[in-house]
């Protein structure tokens, strides 16, 4: 495992820089840090994945308590949402960890996720499948699944999903005061549930792979981003956000081009 003290402070101090930059794009850092995880620190296959949602746990509830104090947080929208994310970060727990351990598969999954991500945020235009989501995402089934759907995606890499849930919520019509404290409650329960899923797997299926999280890494991961979320706050008061979007765009857009190159390459 990757938690000696010189990895533990290098994945925090990278994470605290990942959450400045990407926290005023409206992004968590746990999008860049299965990448860094991968090509830089050395955490073996399929434990990167859980130790990314680590990341979460500890840095989400920060901006979770923040909305808490002005805001409701549950309600039927996240429960909604919930119904179908956990169960769908645990199937995507399950897929990661048994079929898609090796290192083009974490290539190709990063790529996946990466490119559209950053072709997203360079060119400031959401996906067909968030423009057009008015009618869809207005039923309790239909949040449900489209958030099984984000949960699967999640347990695969490593994210809680509320990048995803809460401008497709947005652009259905959902209030924004009610989407970022319902995105956030997913984020969080999502990442337990799929930590949770990794760890059970550990335990019923012993072999070569790593499947359990770095817990130390992933803590001081969590720390550094829940510092440097806070640094983003202030930058999003004093820096464009078009032009942090754009940047963060040619950064992702980079990573996914890297292993997808990796992935056609072998």
């Amino acid at each position: 495992m990757a938690s000696d003290l010189l990895a533990c402070l290098g994945g925090g101090l990278i994470a605290f820089a990942v959450a400045a930059i990407t926290t005023p794009a409206g992004l968590s850092g746990a999008v860049l840090l299965l990448p860094v995880q991968v090509g830089l620190l050395g955490v073996p296959s399929p434990a990167a994945t859980p130790t990314n949602l680590i990341y979460n746990v500890v840095a989400t509830p920060g901006p979770l308590a923040a909305h808490g104090r002005r805001l409701r947080l549950g309600g039927p929208l996240a429960r909604a949402l919930m119904i179908g994310a956990v169960p769908g970060v645990m199937a995507g727990a399950a897929l990661r960890a048994t079929v898609l351990t090796g290192p083009r598969a974490v290539a190709a999954i990063i790529a996946l996720v990466l490119l559209p991500l950053g072709a997203v945020l360079l060119t400031g235009r959401r996906p067909p499948s968030v423009r057009r989501a008015r009618p869809a995402l207005s039923r309790p089934g239909a949040l449900a699944a489209f958030a099984g759907a984000v949960g699967l995606i999640g347990g695969l890499y490593g994210i809680g999903g509320g990048a995803v849930i809460a401008p497709a919520l947005a652009a259905a019509g959902h209030r924004m005061a009610r989407v970022v404290p319902a995105a956030l409650t997913v984020t969080l329960a999502t990442s337990v549930a799929g930590i949770a899923a990794f760890e059970a797997i550990a335990v019923l299926k012993p072999g070569p792979d790593t499947i359990g999280p770095d817990w130390i890494l992933g803590l001081a991961m969590g720390i550094g981003g829940l510092l440097g979320g806070a640094l983003g706050v202030r930058l999003t008061r004093r820096l464009p956000e078009r032009l942090l979007r754009r940047a963060l765009g040619l950064l992702v857009l980079g990573v996914g081009v890297r292993y997808l190159v990796q992935v056609v390459l072998g």
